[in-house]
């Protein structure tokens, strides 16, 4: 799950956080997804970090249609959802068009939050691309036989890094979706030193450099490559 360090406490942004709903605009579309943090606690609200990478998926306008998709640690799923849309855009000279290629994502988180990730993604994709978004179990290090080796173009997680128990299968599950040609972006806060840990043991894996850096949000977005690789997008 897309699991990030939360103390109880007042202020608007833990009233956010215990809301039983949040409601974004993205791809031209509004998604109004479900939080439910009494039953699933820190993964079944929206964070910061997934809706930076949202935006940053969006203004960069990188090209995601008929590309293969998967995200980490979904949670509520606004990121896959967002992807799922953004992949049926092409540019036009003066507008956005819909575009009959789109991304083919897959939108991971474990078992446990399953049921409430796939309710927001039916309930936040036109019927015509639900089929494009398949909601899947992934405990990493662990479930990986159930996915091919190297078949996606983008592997995203956001706020995904945090547990250190958990970096070593995070990094072997990373190696096992990812291929030559694969892109991964990582977007998250660093908050521990645990978390610089866990970009050295990226860098010694991949070719990493942050591509953007929201200062309002302090959220860092990462990309990561295999080997010397630092292609454009």
């Amino acid at each position: 799950m897309a699991l990030v360090p939360y103390e109880e406490g007042g202020g608007w942004a833990a009233r956010q956080l215990h809301s039983p709903s949040a409601t974004f605009h993205f791809a031209s579309r509004t998604i109004r997804l479900q939080q439910d943090w009494r039953r699933l606690g820190v993964a079944a609200v929206v964070w910061d970090a997934a809706v930076v990478l949202c935006a940053y998926l969006e203004m960069e306008g990188i090209d995601l249609r008929d590309r293969s998709v998967i995200e980490l640690g979904a949670g509520t799923g606004l990121l896959g959802i967002v992807v799922t849309l953004l992949g049926t855009w092409t540019v036009g000279v003066s507008r956005v068009l819909l575009s009959p290629l789109g991304a083919h994502v897959t939108i991971t988180d474990r078992a446990a939050a399953l049921e409430f990730l796939e309710s927001n993604v039916q309930a936040n994709l036109p019927p015509e691309l639900r089929p494009r978004a398949v909601v899947k179990e992934l405990t990493w290090g662990k479930d990986l036989d159930n996915f091919p080796p190297g078949a996606f173009d983008f592997i995203l997680g956001a706020d995904i890094v945090y547990l250190e128990e958990t970096f070593v299968e995070l990094l072997q599950t990373l190696e096992h979706l990812c291929s030559e040609r694969a892109v991964i972006l990582l977007s998250c806060r660093i908050r521990y030193e645990r978390d610089l840990k866990f970009l050295k043991m990226l860098r010694e894996r991949f070719s990493v450099s942050e591509v953007h850096y929201d200062s309002s949000k302090d959220v860092h977005i990462y990309k990561a490559q295999m080997g010397s690789r630092k292609d454009d997008f």
